[in-house]
């Protein structure tokens, strides 16, 4: 069920051009626009205000909500397979229009429910199908507890790489250079190592999850194993290890796109992690609120 704009405002006290802007930047989860009207979930909650502006608090916040989901009743396993086909649909959007394909969201949602959409290329519907396919392979490995390694990675990739088959799965064999970036990805003979070192680091780190996360996903995109679908990729892994820890799936928002792009320079050109920490712990927080939302107070 969904409530309009004018219902939000006043269940949240604030006004209906806060609740627009709020949509627009795509901080209430769950949220779409139909024509001109913003359908909002009834189960969405209001928006953290921003005052928990460092990531060592956000985080603390994360894992502090983390352990008041885990303390209400267990979601079914028919409610959360429910839970992620909700998602799954502006989560491909997202993920996918950061990285240049044109369908919108509710193109998305038809191109998943089987359904062409005239003028739009075929690379875009194998895109959004791939990446469909993707998400459900490791809400798979999730249920096993699958540990990450380089098989599992070339696995999630073969599958978001849906519309360049020789390529899928496959380390590239080509130096390669991402536009407007502050670094440079590895040689080609230095992926395999360079995978296996981040791999290994990633699973003696101490530190919590969200800092984890947030260095390793900066160094696989730096190290940029694939020819193309990196970004896609990455993002499905940083779900994969926060879904075996106990956290709801997280959809970096197209419209946050910019502010993830310089969360990479930041820690490229001076070392600060903080950024990404942010932004994942930010989305993190948005999405438990979410299930607590729905769980109720």
């Amino acid at each position: 069920m969904y409530m309009t704009v004018k219902e939000a405002a006043k269940k949240w006290n604030i006004s209906e051009r806060r609740v627009r802007a709020l949509c627009s930047e795509g901080k209430i989860f769950g949220a779409f626009k139909e024509g001109r009207v913003w359908e909002i979930p009834v189960e969405a909650r209001k928006p953290e205000d921003g005052r928990f502006k460092s990531s060592s608090n956000l985080i603390e916040q994360a894992l502090k909500k983390k352990e008041e989901l885990a303390s209400r009743r267990p979601l079914t396993a028919g409610e959360l397979e429910r839970l992620n086909q909700d998602f799954i649909v502006e989560y491909t959007y997202n993920s996918n229009a950061i990285e240049g394909n044109t369908l919108t969201l509710r193109e998305t949602d038809l191109v998943l429910r089987g359904l062409t959409i005239d003028k739009k290329p075929l690379k875009d519907h194998l895109e959004a199908v791939g990446h469909k396919e993707a998400f459900d392979f490791i809400c798979e490995l999730v249920k096993d507890n699958e540990p990450i390694c380089e098989r599992v990675i070339k696995q999630v990739h073969y599958l978001v790489l849906a519309d360049k088959r020789e390529d899928r799965g496959v380390y590239r064999r080509l130096p390669v250079r991402i536009m407007g970036a502050r670094h440079i990805p590895v040689q080609p003979y230095l992926i395999s190592p360079s995978m296996e070192k981040l791999i290994g680091d990633y699973n003696k780190s101490e530190e919590n999850i969200v800092s984890k996360l947030a260095r390793f996903h900066i160094e696989f995109e730096a190290i940029h194993p694939f020819i193309d679908g990196n970004g896609r990729a990455g993002r499905l892994l940083v779900n994969l290890e926060l879904m075996k820890e106990g956290f709801p799936p997280i959809d970096i928002k197209y419209t946050d796109r910019i502010a993830y792009y310089n969360a990479f320079d930041e820690y490229h050109v001076k070392g600060d992690l903080s950024a990404m920490e942010n932004l994942f712990a930010k989305y993190i927080i948005e999405r438990l609120d979410y299930y607590l939302g729905i769980l109720g107070d």
